[in-house]
């Protein structure tokens, strides 16, 4: 998506003053609020796991429920961690030491697959359900592929993965973990390629789709913002506040935004090349939460002027972003 010139230069002389609370438009998804949720790359599509549906699978054009879906031989939903591929022909969905891929066409199940002795702590998913990556407590990251069942083990974190992202097609995986490193490695050799250190733990990392950009950020005050082409940082977030962690990271289409959710309901608009906070939202608090509280599980970019967020609360909602 391309943004105007004139509009991106008033947007960053706007700063970050103003908290917005008042979302465009909200829709409820779950009663009792979301253990996990993702959104798909273009916002149209939303997984939700919750404790009294399962897995449900949203169209959020027609704001529809689509889809119900179960691990085998749960009773109880404990579904902590859910991916879509970017083109959105699949969901994966995981519990602590199993995992699920779903097809959105028809609903339908393509697989299950249980992990040894270890709990899974992140997935990610290529295209077409063509590659599976799963980060795991025991410091391994496994990149599995469909066709052939091929299984590689990458070995290069030395304590538990917190974070794991896949490029579109399965090729290049970005891993981060309790070692204080981020690694941009190729899964067919295992080979790593670029290296991030970070100062503490690395919480989360984040592809742009589009080949560009790697994001990497940790549990205290550093998120970077790297060129996978030449290894090189592009910006570090300008944060304020110490020990600001997230749960949800997005890439616009163009390469010139960054959206990010954390546990604390906040939701900020970046600006890639500068680091610089442009816009920031406050999601709504999950009913009857004291003190009001919701976790950000998934963002999203509609178009040039709405992002759309997927929260703790049950609630999928529509910010605008003001260009005033």
């Amino acid at each position: 998506m391309k943004y105007p010139v004139i509009l991106l230069a008033t947007l960053l002389l706007a700063g970050c003053s103003k908290v917005d609370t008042q979302p465009l438009a909200q829709y409820p998804h779950v009663a009792q609020g979301s253990y996990a949720a993702a959104l798909s790359a273009d916002g149209r599509f939303a997984a939700v796991s919750s404790i009294q549906d399962g897995i449900a699978f949203w169209d959020l054009q027609q704001n529809a429920l689509k889809y119900h879906w179960r691990h085998q031989d749960s009773s109880d939903n404990l579904v902590f961690h859910l991916a879509i591929s970017d083109n959105a022909s699949h969901v994966l969905s995981a519990d602590h030491q199993t995992f699920a891929l779903w097809r959105t066409a028809d609903g339908q199940n393509v697989g299950y697959w249980q992990t040894d002795n270890s709990s899974i702590r992140d997935i990610a998913l290529s295209n077409n359900g063509a590659h599976i990556l799963v980060g795991r407590s025991d410091n391994v990251v496994q990149h599995i592929t469909l066709s052939s069942g091929r299984r590689l083990d990458f070995l290069g974190h030395s304590e538990r993965i917190n974070s794991v992202a896949l490029s579109p097609n399965g090729r290049y995986a970005l891993t981060g973990g309790n070692d204080y490193q981020a690694y941009l490695w190729d899964t067919q050799t295992a080979q790593i390629l670029y290296s991030f250190p970070h100062p503490s733990r690395v919480t989360k990392v984040a592809f742009d789709p589009q080949g560009r950009y790697a994001f990497t950020a940790d549990s205290q005050q550093l998120a970077q913002i790297w060129d996978i082409q030449t290894g090189q940082r592009v910006s570090s977030l300008q944060m304020l506040a110490r020990q600001q962690v997230f749960s949800a990271v997005r890439f616009s289409q163009d390469g010139r935004f960054l959206l990010t959710g954390a546990p604390t309901r906040n939701l900020v608009l970046w600006d890639v090349q500068s680091g610089r906070e442009l816009q920031r939202w406050r999601v709504s608090p999950r009913v009857g939460s004291r003190p009001p509280s919701a976790v950000v599980h998934a963002v999203a970019f509609l178009d040039e002027n709405r992002i759309i967020s997927e929260s703790s609360s049950g609630l999928a909602e529509v910010w605008e972003i003001r260009y005033d």
